[in-house]
């Protein structure tokens, strides 16, 4: 037997191996229940894309809602009647199904970028009807209404503080001051990286932060408080709020982004970096 001939056995039988190793990774991968699967991708991926309250979030809904139905489910034998059932046991709870739905779906899609099963289940699913409420701004005579009801007290700050910049519930405990500024982490960027925006002191916030911002408070207490001097509205709304006077009173769509920590999209995003006399100079447009 020549060299060659050898090299070619030798060859060969690597070949072999090879496929046999392939076929155990690919036996191994079709019997990979979905629980497993959902796992894996909640701490390789998820975890890294979401904040740490979101991922909590989604952990609970997990566990109470996907896994005691179809975690032991092999995701190639999960198809969209089960999923449905899922949905269906949450037909009274629309917004929780629609939240289920959203963990399942992306599970799903990343099994199929894993090249496990070819074809999303939920794709043929039917959600309870679910309409979204992005939130309604207060009048003047409800901010009125509630710094009154509040007047004196560290909660009366706080919802001056969400009035006249716009902050989310979850960014109050980021907040600080910075000259004339209102410093807090924008909890809306997911790229790995900490962002920060800028609001600053308008006329109408400053007797509120004179001493410095309030301390922090639990958000459900918030939003108890808050409902029993407005009903109808929920802690959301200031942030509604501030957006709305934004617009009525003209400051650009730029500062206003910026306020809000929005997205600007594009380059947008890479090249913007106004001044803080511009910003101040549209901020000011809220007093008049």
């Amino acid at each position: 037997m020549t060299l060659l001939d050898t090299l070619n056995r030798i060859a060969d039988r690597l070949d072999e191996i090879a496929d046999k190793l392939d076929g155990k990774a690919t036996s191994s991968q079709s019997s990979q229940t979905f629980d497993e699967f959902a796992r894996y991708y909640f701490e390789t991926y998820r975890r890294r894309k979401v904040k740490p309250e979101t991922m909590r979030a989604d952990i609970y809904r997990y566990n109470a809602h996907i896994c005691p139905a179809i975690g032991e489910t092999p995701l190639t034998a999960l198809t969209p009647d089960k999923v449905q059932k899922v949905l269906d046991r949450l037909e009274n709870r629309p917004k929780t199904a629609y939240e289920v739905f959203t963990l399942i779906n992306l599970v799903c899609k990343a099994a199929i970028k894993h090249g496990i099963i070819a074809q999303n289940p939920c794709d043929m699913a039917i959600l309870p009807d679910y309409e979204r409420r992005h939130g309604k701004a207060l009048t003047p005579d409800e901010t009125q209404r509630l710094l009154t009801a509040t007047d004196g007290t560290d909660i009366q700050r706080i919802y001056a503080l969400a009035l006249y910049t716009g902050l989310r519930p979850n960014e109050y405990a980021t907040a600080r001051i910075q000259g004339r500024f209102v410093i807090a982490r924008n909890s809306k960027q997911k790229d790995g990286r900490e962002h920060t925006k800028r609001i600053p002191i308008i006329a109408r916030l400053a007797p509120y932060v004179k001493d410095g911002l309030p301390n922090p408070r639990r958000i459900q207490y918030l939003r108890n408080k808050l409902k029993q001097v407005l009903p109808t509205h929920k802690l959301y709304d200031l942030r509604t709020t501030f957006y709305t006077r934004c617009q009525e009173r003209g400051v650009s769509e730029l500062a206003r982004n910026l306020f809000m920590g929005h997205a600007l999209g594009g380059l947008a995003d890479t090249y913007t970096d106004v001044s803080d006399e511009y910003l101040i100079a549209e901020a000011q447009k809220l007093d008049f």
